[in-house]
Parts: C-alpha cells; sequence; structure tokens
C-alpha cells in the first residue's frame, strides 16, 4: 500500500488544532470532487456539445410545403411529445434535430415540446430568445408548452411518489425525473414519446401500444406509442412506486419496462415471447440499429450508399446521447450521424454549419 507524503504525514502528526484544520482541508477537497463528479455524470461531461447561449436567438426558417389535407374519416391527429424534465430553454442541435425530424415525417401530427423551464412564464409571455427555440418555432406542427409535473403526476400513482422525493438529494434525478414523466403523459393523453436523442427516418403513425428492445434481453423506454388509459401503463406506474429504486441506473426505466413487460405476458425471457395482451416489444433494429457498446460507430464515416442498407428495418436512430456526449462532430464530414443530420434535420444541419 503507498504510503502518503511526508508533508500530510507531518501535518498530521501536529497540535490538534493544525490536525483538525488539515482533516477539514482534505474532506473540503474531497467534497468538492464527489460534488463535480456527480455533476458532471448528471448535465454532461466537460467540452460537452458548444453552448449555445452565445449563439443568435433568430435563424431562417425553411420554406416549408404545407400538409396535405387528411381525407374524409381519417383518423385524429397523432401527439407526439419531447419532455425537458430539466429547468434548460436552450435546446442543443441533437434536441434540435429530433424534433424537426419528428415535425418533417410527421406534418399532420402535433408535435409537442413540454419544457420544465417554461413553466411559470405564462399564456401571452414571450418565450427566452435561444436558436434552438427559434428554429423550433419554424415547424408549423411544432407546440412549446410548459412542464407542470405536479400537475401531469396528479391523479396517477406517481403523485405521492413525486411529493415524497421532491428536494430530495438522488444520483440520478433527471432520469428518474424523465422515466415517471413519460408513463403519466401518455397515460393521460396517449400519442408517441421520443427522447431528444432520437432521429426520426420515417413516420411512427402506424405503431401503436409498442416499445422498443435495445437488446435480447433489455427493452428501453426511449420510444413508447400507447394508447391513452393503457393499463400496461398504469402496470409501470404502479411498478414504479412499489420497485423504487433511485439509486440504480436504469432500474426505473429499461430494467423498469423488462420487468413490467414480462409480468404482462407471464415470460421469464424476452426470447420467448414479442408480442402478448395487445403490446408488442419491437426489435432492436426498429430505434436502437446501432447499439450503446458500439455508439462511436455513429462518428465513423460511411458510403452514402450504405444508408439504405443499415437502416431499412429503422423508424428512428438513437443516438446515445449519455454515452456520446461531448464528442467532437464535423457537420460536412461523412460521418454516420452528420450524413443522418443532412437528410432528416435540414434546418439544424445547416445551423449546424454556421455555428458550431
Amino acid at each position: 500500500m503507498p504510503r502518503p507524503p511526508d508533508c500530510l504525514l507531518g501535518l498530521l502528526r501536529g497540535a490538534p488544532s493544525q490536525r483538525a484544520c488539515t482533516l477539514f482541508l482534505i474532506s473540503f477537497n474531497f467534497m468538492c470532487l464527489v460534488s463535480l463528479m456527480i455533476y458532471w455524470h448528471v448535465a454532461g461531461e466537460p467540452g460537452g456539445p458548444a453552448r449555445l447561449s452565445n449563439l443568435p436567438a433568430d435563424i431562417p426558417c425553411p420554406r416549408l410545403e404545407p400538409p396535405a389535407a387528411p381525407p374524409g374519416g381519417a383518423p385524429p391527429p397523432t401527439n407526439i411529445f419531447f419532455l425537458e424534465t430539466s429547468d434548460r430553454t436552450d435546446p442543443n442541435f441533437l434536441f434540435m434535430c429530433s424534433v424537426e425530424s419528428a415535425a418533417r415525417a410527421h406534418p399532420e401530427a402535433r408535435v409537442a415540446v413540454l419544457m420544465k423551464g417554461l413553466l411559470g412564464r405564462g399564456a401571452n409571455a414571450s418565450l427566452p430568445p435561444s436558436l434552438g427555440l427559434s428554429l423550433l418555432r419554424c415547424f408549423p406542427n411544432v407546440r412549446l408548452r410548459p412542464l407542470d409535473l405536479a400537475a401531469l403526476f396528479r391523479a396517477t400513482p406517481l403523485a405521492a411518489w413525486h411529493d415524497a422525493t421532491r428536494g430530495r438529494w438522488q444520483p440520478y434525478p433527471l432520469p428518474v425525473l424523465s422515466d415517471a414523466a413519460r408513463l403519466a403523459l401518455l397515460w393521460k393523453l396517449g400519442g408517441i414519446y421520443l427522447d431528444t436523442d432520437f432521429i426520426v427516418l420515417r413516420s411512427l403513425r402506424s405503431l401503436s401500444n409498442a416499445l422498443g428492445a435495445q437488446s435480447r434481453y433489455v427493452l428501453n423506454g426511449a420510444f413508447l406509442a400507447f394508447e391513452r388509459r393503457h393499463a400496461f401503463l398504469a402496470l409501470c406506474m404502479r411498478d414504479f412506486v412499489a420497485r423504487y429504486n433511485g439509486w440504480v441506473w436504469g432500474h426505473q426505466g429499461p430494467q423498469l419496462l423488462t420487468r413490467v413487460f414480462k409480468r404482462w405476458c407471464g415470460t421469464r425471457s424476452l426470447a420467448e415471447r414479442r408480442a402478448c395482451r395487445g403490446v408488442r416489444a419491437l426489435p432492436r433494429e426498429a430505434f436502437y440499429p446501432v447499439p450503446w457498446q458500439d455508439w462511436k460507430r455513429y462518428f465513423e464515416d460511411v458510403r452514402p450508399d450504405e444508408l439504405p442498407r443499415l437502416l431499412n428495418a429503422t423508424y428512428a436512430v438513437h443516438v446515445w446521447n449519455k454515452k456520446s456526449q461531448g464528442t467532437r462532430l464535423e457537420a460536412t464530414s461523412r460521418a454516420l450521424l452528420a450524413q443522418l443530420y443532412a437528410r432528416y434535420c435540414p434546418t439544424t444541419h445547416q445551423a449546424m454549419k454556421m455555428y458550431l
């Protein structure tokens, strides 16, 4: 075992007041280090995506074709939801691309971006200046709305949990809050939920009462599509509270959905059942064509003619922002992610080329 430095040993052997001061300084530095590690883990590593606060707050909007009028007797418009459970109101480029790609793939849909940071501004208050918000307002089917978590959880099994844990320190507060909010949101309103690190390739309208598998063993809630008041979501909310453990990463998210789906289907393995009682677990290629362990593949060059083969069974691409944030991306490169930006969120891609 390595010996402590001699100077430290000398201080610890000194007078009681000197030892107390030294121990205080050591403890204080240790707590500062721990706090920084927790902050980087939750808020993102240093050197992450460029801060957008110093960028212009306006962007020229593209010319968009008006959506075709729905035929008589067509089903009601799809609800597509994005959530921002932190207080941030400056979407980064990946967030912008997620919403833009969803809006372009569903011109007839209502795309709602719910942001906690907009709460309390009032119905007629102007939005904060932000390049991201300016870009999202370009799309007529996108609506920016405040996220009132207390109202969202009201009259659900999550209400008492939210009241009890609000203000309590937890290691993963924002991911856990997001896991809870998406369940309550779809149970109350129905529709499609997407994380803000997706790029939508084609319409999701045909999907209902479905979620995606990220591997042979685990389901993921970054994409969810459910009818309003579906019993599967009610079971998920009850399990969220009954087996709550905010100290384990993913326990309230992928692990929750996996264990509830197994219980719903009465099976011990996802390999045995992928659809039962009206709920489907779509294959990995549908939303997670690149496993999280291979996230660097998004930053590697590919030939443009390879994209159809790589993504021919994919509805939307999950970029694994938890892993990839902070990785340098040249907007004009042949990297897989850069080509996805160029094809599916061209307005965001133009902004990237100008400001990133």
